[in-house]
């Protein structure tokens, strides 16, 4: 009885390590900053743009021997507008989360194509005559390498979906703009 109870207990540790090294190989934690390139169009054809930056903490999970998962990370992000006299700056939350595509080229390279949503929440609603919108929602697409097991290079576009932005000028009409951003990032994944 006793042989039996200790292959059991030896049974339930080997799972119990192989269920934890698979969880710690499907999930990944890192960190993603980079620069946002905002271009705005108003209804009027003036078009602005302005470079901004963003960062925070990702997580990525993946499939192993598959490829496809999922890339999500809680931003803050800088993005901005050019007025005539003056600059505004749009900051806030962007969480983009993607479905991400990987095809490794050995260990050390894999070349990445992601697209999903992005919510961006705005911090301010109102600055300079611009009227934004608190929540603006998004379609990222990208494509990007994996360098190391460690470091990932990205480019994305963001695709508005709706208007972002409100302005009314001297004459008392109202323009309305959308927001298009790319974005280059770099990740470091612990």
């Amino acid at each position: 009885m006793k042989k039996v109870i200790s292959m059991m207990m030896i049974a339930v540790c080997c799972m119990f390590m192989a269920t934890t090294t698979a969880q710690a190989q499907l999930i990944k934690w890192g960190v993603k900053g980079g620069v946002n390139v905002t271009k705005i169009d108003f209804d009027n054809g003036i078009e602005d743009d302005m470079a901004g930056f963003f960062i925070g903490p990702m997580a990525e999970v993946t499939i192993p021997l598959v490829g496809l998962g999922v890339d999500a990370a809680l931003l803050f992000s800088q993005k901005g507008v050019k007025a005539e006299s003056d600059a505004t700056k749009q900051a806030g939350l962007d969480i983009p989360v993607n479905l991400k595509y990987t095809i490794g080229l050995g260990s050390t390279l894999g070349i990445f194509i992601a697209a999903g949503p992005d919510f961006y929440f705005d911090f301010k609603s109102e600055e300079h005559g611009y009227e934004k919108k608190k929540a603006q929602i998004g379609i990222n697409v990208g494509a990007g390498l994996k360098l190391l097991s460690h470091l990932q290079v990205g480019v994305n576009y963001n695709i508005p979906v709706g208007d972002h932005f409100e302005f009314v000028d001297a004459a008392e009409k109202v323009w309305k703009g959308k927001d298009k951003t790319w974005q280059i990032s770099l990740a470091y994944i612990f």
